[in-house]
């Protein structure tokens, strides 16, 4: 259900102006207003706060799902060991896993994020720079006419 699904997206480095509590606030209104499905992409930075996030927020309100969007297996695999348990932590207690390739290629960031975009009608995001993946996500949603939150 599209409609009722929002996705996140942003950059592995969180600057000094990233705001924790915003998003939390952020993705509880969303819920508040019938947004019951979440879709993480699951890289380091952004991705991972926002599934913390949500699934904090999970025990609250319990009909709020997560969906893990994983562009290759083994994404994980370089992470540092704090973040590669963070992602391990987050993907036990996903609703889904969606990966879209076996090992990486050039094309399995672009299906992952042509993925949430395409099944989501909120994307939240934290963009700073104009180029890199959280660009071209912010770009393809605002072409398709998904609504964009930015925090």
């Amino acid at each position: 259900m599209r409609e009722k699904t929002c996705a996140f997206t942003g950059h592995r480095e969180l600057f000094s102006d990233f705001d924790r509590e915003l998003l939390e606030r952020v993705t509880e209104s969303l819920i508040r207003r019938g947004i019951c499905t979440f879709l993480c992409g699951m890289a380091r930075g952004f991705d991972l706060v926002a599934g913390e996030t949500v699934l904090k927020l999970r025990g609250k309100y319990k009909n709020v799902r997560l969906i893990a969007c994983i562009p290759y297996e083994g994404q994980a695999d370089y992470f540092s060991s704090s973040d590669r348990e963070r992602y391990e932590n987050i993907l036990s207690f996903c609703d889904e896993k969606r990966v879209f390739a076996a090992e990486y290629n050039r094309f399995c960031m672009f299906a992952r994020d042509r993925y949430l975009v395409d099944n989501c009608s909120t994307l939240v995001c934290y963009l700073r720079k104009n180029k890199g993946g959280t660009y071209y996500t912010v770009n393809y949603a605002k072409r398709t006419g998904v609504k964009i939150i930015e925090i």
